[in-house]
């Protein structure tokens, strides 16, 4: 005979700003889902993969125009904890942890296999950080930096000039010597480039020559009164961290777009198609809408000179949600392939290759849960409506006194008269008790 308890399983629910978290605790594990609705832009895929259909869609074509509400409902009680969701979210609205272990870092949890790697073709340099739609690429500068060389001089003369058709604007000058200023731009999904010009403050500059060896590109000349030899072994090599916090990357490409030293390579998570329906786009207000521009987590979408709008295809990364958010209709979005970490043999990787099948396919085949144990929930008790006790006869009489004498309340005179009558009391009485204490 077997005397062990059967398993206790316990789950909480509670909302912490933006994160709806959801905990299932058991004897032997404690798993942790938080769902950040602010950081979902709808795409619909957690509502794909989910087994249980524990998930289902919020409205998202009123959230992409403004509406501040999750896109997607999770119902916590049809939740098995299973981690599909966490683990083909491509723009990590979903998290989960395992024991306090996050989902992503355990084999048995198969996972979108994407993310940017940085080569050592990298030198490193700002372009790529202020072109970043998520700013989700962050560089520390390790180098010696102009003042801890050669402090500024006043009174010094020369010239300086920066030959712009050899210089990337890669910011390192401005990142090393003050004197000179980047003209910042916002990037676009077709003009990805964060800044506009270069220039230089003569103001702060004391032409010491250091930046022209320093400049990666040779694109500066200085004139001033300083040996160009000697300068280049002052001068410090380019050296830092470039760093990418996963957590926020969309695997948008736009690093690797506009990098000049093809530093940057990214590994989307989808390969597929999108495209434009003509035929719905009459109905189409870019302007007013937005919504395919609100969703898009890899800033896709354009307004170009000669069309209502369009997306740029190269930083499309197939999640869908512009097709949910479109109100007319016009966006067509097809995944063909899903890049994922391997399916080990698990009891449970069938459903977890079915999970990724769906990603493809229009249909979601969930696992048989006919021989599913099933718990009768008790029936809800009715309870019989409250009938309010019959007034007794004193108090009716109570009643009655009260509504007679309520009509008297409402005429200013009476009440005149009655405070009138309480002032004389009221002072007759403080002058009995200034004659008692004389």
């Amino acid at each position: 005979m077997n005397d062990e308890k059967p398993l206790e399983v316990t789950v909480d629910s509670e909302v912490n700003g933006p994160h709806f978290q959801f905990t299932q605790r058991t004897g032997k594990s404690k798993r942790v889902l938080d769902y950040d609705y602010k950081r979902c832009n709808g795409c619909g895929l957690c509502i794909e993969v989910c087994p249980k259909k524990a998930i289902e869609p919020g409205p998202l074509i009123e959230i992409a125009t403004g509406l501040d509400a999750p896109p997607v409902i999770v119902d916590h009680t049809r939740c098995s904890f299973c981690g599909m969701c966490a683990s083909f979210c491509p723009v990590k609205a979903f998290k989960m942890t395992l024991n306090d272990r996050n989902i992503l870092e355990l084999a048995e949890f198969p996972h979108l296999d994407s993310g940017v790697v940085f080569n050592d073709k990298c030198l490193p340099c700002l372009i790529c950080v202020k072109a970043c739609p998520e700013e989700a690429i962050s560089v520390e500068f390790t180098f010696q930096k102009k003042e801890a060389i050669a402090p500024f001089k006043s009174g010094k003369t020369g010239e300086i000039e920066a030959d712009m058709e050899k210089c990337t604007l890669c910011g390192l000058c401005v990142e090393f010597c003050p004197a000179f200023v980047l003209v910042e731009k916002k990037p676009e999904a077709n003009d990805l480039m964060p800044f506009d010009d270069l220039l230089v403050d003569r103001t702060k500059c004391d032409y010491c020559g250091l930046c022209v060896p320093f400049c990666p590109e040779e694109a500066i000349k200085v004139k001033g009164d300083f040996n160009l030899e000697d300068v280049k072994k002052l001068a410090p090599k380019i050296t830092g961290t470039i760093r990418v916090d996963n957590d926020k990357c969309t695997r948008c490409g736009w690093c690797e777009a506009v990098c000049p030293y093809d530093a940057a390579v990214v590994t989307k998570p989808f390969e597929g198609e999108i495209e434009l329906i003509d035929a719905k786009l009459k109905g189409c207000d870019p302007v007013g809408c937005h919504g395919c521009f609100n969703v898009c987590p890899s800033k896709a979408w354009i307004i170009p000179a000669d069309k209502k709008i369009d997306v740029v295809r190269d930083f499309c990364t197939y999640c869908g949600a512009c097709e949910k958010a479109c109100h007319v209709n016009a966006i067509g979005v097809k995944r063909k392939a899903v890049k994922h970490t391997p399916v080990i043999e698990t009891p449970w990787a069938q459903d977890w290759k079915m999970a990724i099948a769906s990603l493809t396919a229009d249909d979601r085949n969930r696992p048989d849960t006919s021989r599913t144990l099933q718990v009768d929930k008790p029936e809800r008790k009715i309870e019989p409506l409250l009938i309010r006790p019959d007034v007794n006869h004193k108090l009716k009489l109570v009643e009655e006194r009260i509504s007679s004498v309520s009509s008297l309340l409402g005429n200013k005179a009476v009440r005149h008269a009655w405070e009138k009558k309480e002032a004389a009391v009221a002072a007759a009485e403080i002058k009995k008790r200034l004659l008692k204490q004389q």
